[in-house]
Parts: structure tokens; sequence; C-alpha cells
């Protein structure tokens, strides 16, 4: 995946957890209150910090956003510095992608007995006196 798109894609996922969690983010271990895409955000941050090449720039540029995480010229720094991270390391690149939900997949359910899966290998059951056969 190119190293644009995969800026592009981890901002909003680093945006957010910086928004939760300020600088800390950098360092934050695991929140099991944090919701999904927080979660991503502070792992992707923190695995593009431990790169030693990025870790000062990457400081920066969360530190700045810390301060202002609305600010859209910070979310472009911050983006930047991702981008410059991940042309010079490939295999990073190509981590961080996988870090990423597919492209593309979303799952709603609405409604009463609504039911929203990916993959299913049994029985899904809605209604209140259902009756399963084999």
């Amino acid at each position: 995946m190119d190293a644009l798109v995969v800026a592009g894609e981890v901002t909003p996922y680093i945006t957010a957890a910086v928004g939760a969690y300020g600088t800390a983010v950098l360092t934050r271990s695991t929140d099991t209150a944090a919701d999904a895409t927080v979660s991503l955000g502070r792992r992707i941050v923190q695995r593009l910090w431990n790169r030693d090449e990025s870790r000062e720039a990457i400081e920066g540029a969360v530190a700045d956003l810390a301060r202002t995480p609305d600010d859209e010229d910070f979310q472009a720094l911050l983006r930047a510095h991702i981008k410059r991270a991940l042309l010079d390391d490939p295999e990073l690149a190509a981590e961080i992608a996988r870090m990423l939900p597919a492209a593309g997949t979303s799952f709603t359910a609405s409604g009463a007995g609504a039911v929203a899966v990916q993959n299913n290998s049994g029985i899904i059951s809605t209604g209140s006196d259902t009756t399963i056969q084999r």
C-alpha cells in the first residue's frame, strides 16, 4: 500500500488517540475501556514512535496535536511525519497497513433482531420462539 494512502488512513485513528490521551498516547499501555478507534490509533502511533529514526518528529507532532487536537494544520503535520516514516521504511508501512481494518468493510445492524457479522460458522437466531433443528 502506498505510504501516502497509509498515512492518510492512520491519521484519524492517531488523532482520536491523541484527543483521548494527549502526549501520554506515546507510552500508555493497553486500555480495555478505550474504543477500537482510539486503541488502534494508540498502537499505530506507538509503533511509529518506537522507530528511532522517526521518534523525535512523531513526538513533536503528537505534542502539537495534543495541545489543539482539532487543528487541521497539526493533523497535517503529523500525517506528513507519518508519511516520511513510512516512505523511509517500507516494512513498517506494510506492518501498519496490516493493522488497519479491511477497506470497504463495514457492518450495520439496525432494528429489532438485526444482526451484522463478517463471518459466521454457526446459527444466528434472533427470534423469541425459535426452534432450531438439525
